[in-house]
């Protein structure tokens, strides 16, 4: 049994504890505050103090049956368990939110489902909105100009000015533009303006002497490259990037100099050696399977499960920008959005949104062609009208 001082400071710390964040608790604590200021109030007997006059008002009973109350049911409670006595236990509990967890997979996918209410999103809301031209309200070319879309809601208007872009020579605005698609007979002119690439003859004169340097000098890393970058290997023009890079172009020396600055050359010639770019393949992959634990957790854990690596998949494909899979105007609608927003980590977007898209085949360990898939209504389901 507790003592009657004991019983009472539980009471009291109850009390407290109820009080606290109300304005009552605000006021008795400030008048506390007071009180410690005043002569006549003594610190080393003030517990005593309390205790007595809680005893001397009443109080001490009236706190006490008001906590009984609050440990009794409510008399509306009580009268309803009155009521169904002879009831309890044989009505069966709303067990639809729960499952069995028989196994450690069983319960992996409880774990999958949990919902955090406080959860931050801010990185799927920052995908849509770096996305937003995408979006299911703005038109795109893909979608919107198909035969059975009338061309006077998108495609005309969208060749109209895609064509004023093209006569003002705005690189900028051509960027932009691409985000929803180049059309055909525009697709050339509007990618050479984003790159600001011309072909004038002194560039194909330039070239030339590249080819040239190909064919007359032979680099350690030609065997191991595409034929499109050996010309690219050899162009010095690629040095004046490091002026304004943090990065510093490989140094070779003539043989007998080392170590004396002004026998040094850049090798290769352009300062870039090609594989040192395969790091940035990292960043892509982790994204795509952020992506996908984010959208299709259950089938990133099947995959997993069955030895069927996501990624494994997925890799060929971003590795070549999706060339050699898609048919060659989807592949072209791809590569606008590629160079419309400068990234290429919409190949990802695209790699999950396939996976989404062919789900139910993966299930079953089974993954056709992708030769007859839309790019850009993949992507905008992917982004836009997925619900996680």
């Amino acid at each position: 049994m507790m003592d009657e001082g004991t019983e009472l400071s539980l009471t009291i710390a109850q009390i407290v504890q109820r009080l606290k964040g109300t304005h009552l608790h605000s006021q008795i604590e400030r008048q506390a505050k007071e009180c410690l200021h005043r002569p006549e109030i003594k610190l080393e007997s003030v517990k005593e103090d309390v205790r007595n006059f809680l005893k001397v008002s009443g109080w001490e009973r009236k706190l006490q049956n008001a906590v009984y109350r609050e440990l009794h049911r409510p008399a509306v409670e009580q009268k309803e368990l009155t009521n169904k006595w002879n009831e309890m236990g044989t009505d069966e509990p709303d067990l639809s939110r729960f499952r069995p967890v028989y196994a450690p997979k069983d319960f992996l996918e409880v774990l999958i489902s949990l919902r955090n209410p406080n959860h931050d999103s801010s990185e799927e809301a920052s995908a849509k909105k770096a996305y937003s031209e995408l979006s299911l309200t703005t038109g795109q070319l893909g979608i919107d100009d198909h035969t059975h879309v009338p061309p006077d809601l998108f495609e005309s208007e969208h060749i109209r000015i895609g064509k004023k872009v093209v006569s003002e020579q705005d690189s900028a605005a051509a960027q932009q533009y691409s985000r929803q698609g180049c059309p055909t007979g525009l697709r050339a002119d509007l990618w050479a303006l984003i790159l600001n690439s011309t072909n004038e003859p002194e560039d194909v004169m330039h070239y030339e002497q590249l080819k040239a340097g190909v064919i007359h000098h032979d680099l350690l890393v030609d065997n191991l490259i595409y034929k499109v970058l050996l010309c690219f290997s050899r162009d010095t023009a690629v040095l004046e990037h490091f002026s304004y890079n943090s990065a510093t172009p490989p140094k070779s020396y003539i043989q007998g100099k080392v170590g004396i600055e002004e026998f040094a050359v850049v090798y290769p010639p352009n300062g870039v050696i090609p594989f040192h770019g395969f790091s940035m393949y990292v960043s892509l992959c982790l994204q795509f399977e952020r992506l996908l634990q984010t959208h299709l957790p259950q089938l990133f854990y099947h995959l997993r499960e069955i030895g069927a690596q996501p990624l494994r998949i997925a890799f060929k494909w971003m590795v070549r920008a999706f060339s050699g899979y898609l048919s060659t105007d989807q592949l072209l609608l791809l590569w606008d959005r590629i160079l419309g927003y400068d990234s290429l980590e919409i190949v990802a977007v695209l790699a999950a949104a396939v996976f989404a898209f062919r789900a139910e085949n993966l299930m079953e360990a089974v993954l056709a062609d992708l030769s007859t898939l839309k790019v850009m209504p993949l992507i905008q389901i992917f982004l836009f009208a997925t619900v996680i």
